[in-house]
């Protein structure tokens, strides 16, 4: 059997259109982006039609609960996008931006896999158009303005250094700079105090960027940025450093989405990149109501599990922007449902229809939770060569008795024309008009109360359990008036519950919540459980070790 050409080879060798017949294709005047070279261009926000928003159709695509190596969302997402384009509908995918951590991490890019790829593939991974720079250095302006005024003898704000809670990041997987002490040397360098880095995408800029609706909603969300308390017991805001109208400087060309296109020539819009297990994991409301203004479909994805994207897309996105979800794909693989059945890390990828029936229950959860939001879901069987047709057959027939349909999906293989059977089925399930969005909670109800129907409902807890910590910071977000805010709780994406080792369908367990973080700014509360961290170390083998590029500029070793 021939091997397989990896990513990186298949995106070189594609034939890239120049941007402005992608836009043109759209509708798009060539006066209406910025161009960043040949195949990349900014979008410009009066492009974006509200009445066409509601009017066109949002599909959401998300998966169960992970292997390591990823289940293949985003590689679905596109895939579809130009499935639909390929049975004759106008579909635009849009997605969220890589970072860096992953892409020299473990996981490594987030443009796609195989033959459903968006490119050109490595600048899209590599920096793309400076968006996260961007995001990173208003971030860290905050950061510094914050020490300026601790340094100011008169004239500050007061702010108790014990207090802050505003962290500078950086977009790199560090763990060494999870915990520091900043300040030290003589009294010119700073006042010392404990500090930390978060990964930039866990920055609540990046949450920002992805939730506002235009630069004046920017500035008022930057504004509202918590930093801590003054010395008086009073809350700090990043307006009363008088910090937005420079960090909204820095954001000027990051708030605009990117337009760039599939190896198939299909236009696709990537803006943002929030983390889902640590942050919201979707990409920009921008960016989605620029694909609703410019193609009847639109095909997103949210990160990790349907227990954490999805949720967060709903509960936070969806009720913050006014979307309605048109559809929702659930994201299966043969392989992870064996993991999730009990398969060795050795041996999932050996055929198992016993183990893959035990591990059904992970994916039977998930479909669970969709039909929560008043969804039904379709299951795409993200095909891999070492699926036997006595398992997918199998799998086909448990997905029916959940009531939902499950479709094989071959786009990395064969691009768009491997995906046209999820495509029409997806077409028919909204056509058929019985999905009816709805969130899970009620803005109203506290904090704790929304983590316990999030805990019981989505992850199936029994119950939830707070350290002395996160108690006492609960008081506090309550005092301060957060208590209608949604939650954007912190997990692992390794399964249901907060413990990673509990794979499957766990059971009569409870979640700790450890502590809280505060994004007044984005408009949510992070609950933080068990051992998750905002900063991700390196792997032992580094993706990063692989890579190189040679005197010609070709890049090797991105995946």
């Amino acid at each position: 059997m021939p091997t397989f050409p990896p990513d990186i080879a298949i995106a070189q060798a594609a034939s890239i259109r120049h941007i402005k017949e992608i836009a043109a294709s759209i509708g798009i005047d060539a006066d209406d982006i910025e161009y960043y070279g040949k195949h990349k261009a900014k979008l410009l926000l009066k492009l974006i039609d509200e009445k066409k928003v509601q009017q066109h159709k949002l599909i959401l695509v998300t998966a169960i609960t992970p292997t390591p190596a990823g289940e293949g969302k985003t590689t679905i997402s596109i895939g579809l996008a130009d499935g639909l384009n390929f049975i004759g509908k106008k579909a635009i995918a849009v997605l969220r931006e890589p970072s860096l951590g992953p892409v020299f991490g473990m996981k490594g890019g987030a443009a796609g896999g195989g033959f459903s790829q968006v490119i050109p593939m490595e600048d899209i991974n590599l920096h793309f158009t400076g968006d996260f720079n961007a995001i990173e250095k208003a971030n860290n302006l905050l950061s510094a303005l914050i020490d300026n005024d601790l340094q100011k003898k008169d004239g500050g704000k007061q702010i108790d250094p014990r207090t802050i809670v505003w962290k500078r990041v950086i977009d790199l997987n560090d763990r060494a700079l999870r915990n520091i002490i900043v300040g030290l040397g003589g009294v010119q360098d700073g006042v010392p105090r404990q500090d930390g880095f978060n990964i930039t995408p866990a920055s609540e800029i990046m949450a920002i960027l992805c939730l506002c609706i235009g630069i004046d909603d920017l500035k008022q969300r930057l504004g509202n940025i918590y930093i801590g308390n003054s010395t008086t017991g009073e809350p700090v805001f990043a307006r009363d450093l008088n910090a937005v109208g420079a960090m909204a400087i820095l954001l000027r060309d990051a708030i605009k989405p990117n337009l760039v296109q599939t190896l198939e020539g299909n236009p696709a819009i990537i803006h943002g990149g929030p983390f889902a297990s640590i942050a919201q994991g979707t990409n920009s409301v921008l960016a989605t109501k620029m694909g609703l203004s410019l193609s009847e479909y639109v095909v997103t994805e949210a990160g990790f599990g349907a227990d954490l994207g999805a949720e967060k897309f709903f509960d936070i996105k969806c009720v913050a922007a006014g979307l309605k979800p048109a559809a929702v794909v659930l994201v299966a693989t043969i392989r992870a449902l064996r993991h999730h059945g009990g398969a060795k890390k050795n041996d999932i990828n050996k055929a198992d229809s016993e183990k893959l029936e035990k591990g059904f229950c992970n994916l039977q959860k998930h479909i669970e939770n969709v039909l929560l939001f008043g969804i039904k879901p379709v299951v795409a069987i993200n095909h891999f060569s070492t699926d036997t047709e006595e398992e997918i057959l199998l799998l086909q027939q448990l997905c029916r008795q959940c009531g939902v349909e499950a479709i094989v999906c071959k786009g990395f293989t064969n691009g768009g024309a491997g995906m046209t059977d999820l495509a029409k089925v997806v077409v028919e399930n909204i056509e058929k008009k019985e999905n009816d969005f709805h969130p899970l909670y009620d803005l109203n109800s506290s904090i704790a109360d929304k983590i316990f129907t999030i805990a019981t409902k989505i992850y199936g807890a029994k119950s939830v359990a707070y350290s002395a910590k996160a108690t006492a910071q609960l008081k506090n977000i309550n005092a301060l008036g957060f208590n209608t805010l949604p939650v954007c709780i912190a997990k692992t994406p390794k399964s249901l519950s907060d413990d990673e080792r509990k794979i499957g369908r766990p059971n009569d367990f409870v979640i700790t919540v450890r502590e809280f973080e505060i994004a007044s700014g984005a408009g949510f509360v992070i609950p933080i459980l068990g051992d998750m961290m905002r900063m991700p170390g390196l792997p032992n083998l580094p993706a990063a070790e692989n890579m190189d590029i040679n005197a010609n500029g070709k890049i090797s070793g991105l995946s």
